[in-house]
């Protein structure tokens, strides 16, 4: 499936359950908050190790919660006539430039930290 059939899956979703009336680019920005704190709240307390082999239960229910986080974003940036694709394109090439390799590589401070000694 490509992005924009999947854009059109979830519209048509909703729109045939009569959702598109709560669909509001504030409540669509809320929902989303809300979905990225159930996919943290499958890593808390857990060392970085931990997070990074997670058992099988968990890792189900972690794509479940990144499933929602990209139906909610997906939905938010349709309304908003964004194109996902092009949003983050555009966005990493700003990073590129904000965060220039040569002083920043291995680092993880702020990028208004990085240039101070």
């Amino acid at each position: 499936m490509n992005y924009q059939e999947l854009q059109d899956k979830i519209m048509a979703f909703a729109k045939v359950r009569d959702w598109d009336q709560f669909h509001s680019p504030k409540n669509l920005s809320m929902a989303l908050s809300v979905e990225t704190s159930e996919l943290m709240e499958h890593f808390m307390w857990m060392t970085p190790e931990e997070s990074k082999n997670l058992p099988d239960t968990t890792l189900s229910e972690v794509k479940d919660e990144i499933g929602d986080v990209m139906i909610y974003l997906t939905n938010l940036a349709s309304r908003l006539n964004i194109n996902l694709l092009e949003a983050a394109h555009q966005k990493l090439e700003k990073a590129a430039d904000k965060y220039p390799q040569e002083l920043v590589k291995g680092k993880s401070l702020k990028y208004s930290k990085y240039n101070q000694k």
